[in-house]
């Protein structure tokens, strides 16, 4: 698996911003501080054939910013969405509607914008995984694509469908 390196050397830009941070941190040993970071390749490393070292890529820190107290709310807020969006799990039941998960349930905190994108991500990772099962598995007749395809549109429109409402 590709392993990801950072440069320890960040850009002047990305400096500037944790020019602030430093005394604050090296004062409070454990404490943190939130950013928004941006990073662009600037290294590849990719081992010849047969050897058993990793592949990696190494970033550069180039924009980082710093919420001040009042902001950091919101970036909070953002980093817990952008989390749920990337874990969202379920199931389908009987009836082929998306049934989210306890740990999914739970990172939405009752935010129900929350738990209608968990349950549409959780739809259509599933719905993806089950068309990646066809294109990689067995040869099929046309037939046979037919009735899956028509299987995974129906699948589709039941997310869809939930999601309006309509589902019920």
């Amino acid at each position: 698996m590709t392993q990801i390196r950072f440069d320890t050397k960040v850009s002047a830009s990305a400096s500037e911003a944790l020019e602030p941070h430093v005394r604050p941190l090296y004062d409070a040993p454990g404490s943190r501080r939130m950013g928004i970071v941006e990073f662009v390749h600037v290294e590849r490393v990719q081992p010849a054939p047969g050897s058993e070292k990793e592949p990696n890529v190494k970033v550069k820190i180039v924009g980082l910013e710093i919420p001040t107290d009042e902001q950091e709310g919101a970036v909070r807020e953002a980093q817990r969405f952008l989390h749920l969006q990337r874990t969202a799990r379920g199931t389908l039941d009987d009836e082929g509607r998306m049934e989210l998960d306890e740990s999914t349930i739970r990172l939405t905190g009752g935010h129900l914008a929350y738990l209608e994108t968990a349950r549409l991500r959780a739809g259509l990772q599933h719905w993806k995984a089950y068309a990646d099962r066809l294109v990689h598995g067995p040869d099929l007749t046309l037939s046979e694509v037919r009735h899956e395809m028509q299987t995974v549109a129906e699948g589709l429109a039941a997310v869809l469908l939930a999601a309006r409402g309509e589902g019920d």
